[in-house]
């Protein structure tokens, strides 16, 4: 149980410059409060942290199709209510009207020593609701503080800035082994063969989840894509039962995962379809780093991975380009190699490079 906090005694008032005549102070008598503090009643924040976490037990039903890894809380109080207590004879309404006479000039004599001692200076005497409401919602920096270059209006990164920045991941990291489903759903867009996928993240990879979820939705859906022509369309789901789940995973976790399938992720470190499981594996660290084969071009990379193992869930087997100079089949194995027999083969993140 944590203890209830004590309230903090409110703060001395301030000393104002003169004050009400002693004629004044004199007619209230020792148990009479004219001024009483009033406070406002304490809120209290609510969480509701989403917690859906996936746990699959694969049914082999699919025979390895392969990836590139292989070929197989109480209130203050409230303020005083109801009529106020009758004054006693004459005295007590003489007292009465002395009274609120001293109330009027002490409040006369606090506001303007308020409003002398909050301009002295060229300082206003209070902050606004918008002044807090910005305030609040300064950048934060590293650390806990404000940074000196944090602005209120810097712009947040796009979605093409996201695609073509590396993030840190280690190349031998092992996860916990559990997933999260991104929550949402997204809607397939096209009127073909549809296709319903989850996308899943392992959990403390401390990549973005919902980065990764929107890319693999415009990736598939686009026009270059499996979905070329109209002969598929792709919605992702986060609940049910779908028709496989792209899962973005650490390397060590991807090579269990893969390796249900008789896939091996590990020489290379890469991804894989582990076609004998619900799940199209992608290895976190090759998102995160991208490939030698790519260099900078990793937006494009992250295309080619999504395309690639997505693939092999479709059916199809790898294949290489036959001519120097050639775009490479999507269904290449890119992480790997872009040359091979002497023929040098251009990278290529597409089923259908040139359609429009």
């Amino acid at each position: 149980m944590v203890p209830r906090q004590r309230p903090v005694p409110p703060p001395a008032p301030r000393p104002t410059r003169g004050g009400p005549r002693q004629d004044y102070l004199d007619a209230f008598d020792e148990g009479d409060d004219v001024f009483t503090r009033r406070r406002g009643a304490a809120t209290a924040l609510a969480e509701d942290p989403y917690a859906s976490v996936t746990d699959w037990n694969p049914a082999p039903a699919r025979t390895a199709s392969g990836g590139e890894g292989g070929e197989g809380g109480d209130a203050d109080e409230a303020p005083p209510s109801g009529a106020p207590a009758p004054a006693k004879g004459g005295k007590g309404r003489t007292f009465t009207g002395i009274a609120a006479a001293a109330v009027t000039t002490v409040l006369a004599v606090v506001v303007a020593g308020q409003v002398t001692d909050g301009q002295a200076d060229g300082s206003a005497p209070s902050h606004s609701a918008a002044d807090r409401a910005a305030d609040a919602q300064a950048p934060v920096a590293p650390g806990g503080g404000t940074g000196p270059s944090a602005s209120p209006s810097a712009t947040p990164l796009t979605y093409e800035q996201k695609m073509a920045t590396r993030y840190a991941l280690g190349a031998a990291l092992t996860g916990s082994g559990k997933f999260d489903a991104v929550p949402g759903v997204a809607k397939a867009p096209g009127k073909g063969r549809k296709y319903t996928y989850r996308v899943d993240v392992e959990q403390g990879l401390g990549l973005d989840g919902a980065l990764f979820a929107q890319a693999v939705q415009a990736t598939l859906n686009d026009k270059r894509s499996w979905a070329h022509g109209g002969a598929r369309t792709f919605e992702r789901v986060s609940t049910g039962e779908p028709d496989f789940v792209i899962t973005l995973a650490s390397p060590g976790t991807t090579a269990k995962w893969c390796a249900k399938s008789g896939l091996d992720t590990t020489e290379d470190n890469v991804s894989c379809d582990s076609a004998s499981t619900e799940r199209v594996m992608i290895n976190a660290y090759r998102w995160a780093q991208g490939s030698r084969t790519y260099g900078a071009a990793i937006h494009a990379y992250r295309q080619m991975l999504i395309n690639h193992e997505v693939g092999h869930r479709l059916g199809y087997a790898h294949v290489t380009c036959d001519k120097n100079g050639e775009l490479a089949p999507v269904m290449q194995q890119q992480t790997k190699f872009l040359d091979h027999d002497g023929i040098h083969c251009r990278p290529n993140p597409w089923p259908y490079p040139s359609a429009k």
